[in-house]
């Protein structure tokens, strides 16, 4: 097990051995904060939420990058972490028998129960679904749409905050380029799962059904023996055939 003063690289060489809890707690409120960011720009400049988002991301990235790059760093990946943050992302409940449950089922369980209530049993909620709907219909019954599209970006923030960290105790360590692309299976799995890319239409059992099938998908790929550039291909087509599918039901509706 690496000591505190074994670890190569370290961005703050004098800092003390902190509480797990705390970088994970940084992690979260840093992308709450890029959420909130997005919201703002989203509800108050009025930009397209895609636009808006895409330009975030890039503008973080970029940041990331040049923080990577700083001394002593130099844009060296992150390993050797602590085993009581990776456990997060690999250890289980050994239920005997020979069977067990990871911790990062547990807590996406956790996330998805948390997003079912809040999309069906509050306010804010309810208030998603109008706003997608019609957000001109929102506004005139009386919605405070701003207000609730930041609330919106910033639990979405929060989670995808909360996604990074898992990610990084899930392999150990961290680079600037983590989680590049994973944008397009997150829009796959949320369309596959019956998400509208018209807005109003979409429920937590549904994208939790879309993740675990996109899931199967990639692992079938990779276990045949697919090219991952195929693998970005087929996903692609997915992506296309299922907005084009949810289309078609919207203009059939109208």
């Amino acid at each position: 097990m690496l000591q505190i003063d074994e670890y190569a690289n370290r961005f703050f060489p004098d800092l003390p051995h902190l509480w797990v809890g705390l970088p994970i707690l940084v992690g979260i409120t840093a992308g709450l904060f890029v959420g909130l960011v997005n919201g703002l720009i989203v509800a108050k400049l009025h930009v397209p939420p895609f636009i808006a988002t895409l330009g975030t991301m890039v503008a973080v990235y970029g940041l990331n990058s040049i923080y990577f790059d700083t001394e002593p760093n130099q844009s060296q990946p992150i390993g050797g972490l602590r085993p009581d943050f990776t456990v997060i992302g690999s250890g289980y409940i050994d239920l005997g028998g020979g069977y067990s449950i990871p911790y990062i089922v547990l807590i996406a369980i956790a996330v998805a129960l948390v997003c079912w209530v809040i999309f069906n049993k509050t306010r804010l909620g309810k208030n998603m679904y109008a706003i997608g709907g019609n957000i001109q219909a929102a506004h005139v019954s009386g919605i405070h749409v701003a207000r609730n599209l930041v609330a919106l970006y910033a639990i979405a923030g929060a989670l995808y905050g909360l996604g990074g960290v898992l990610e990084a105790a899930r392999t150990g360590g961290a680079t600037n380029n983590y989680g590049n692309m994973y944008e397009l299976d997150a829009i796959a799995a949320c369309v596959v799962g019956g998400v509208s890319t018209a807005g109003g239409i979409g429920t937590v059992p549904g994208v939790m059904a879309g993740v675990l099938i996109f899931g199967v998908i990639n692992y079938g790929l990779t276990f045949i023996g697919v090219s991952p550039y195929w693998q970005l291909i087929i996903k692609g087509l997915i992506i296309v055939a299922a907005v084009a599918f949810d289309i078609r039901k919207y203009m059939a509706k109208k």
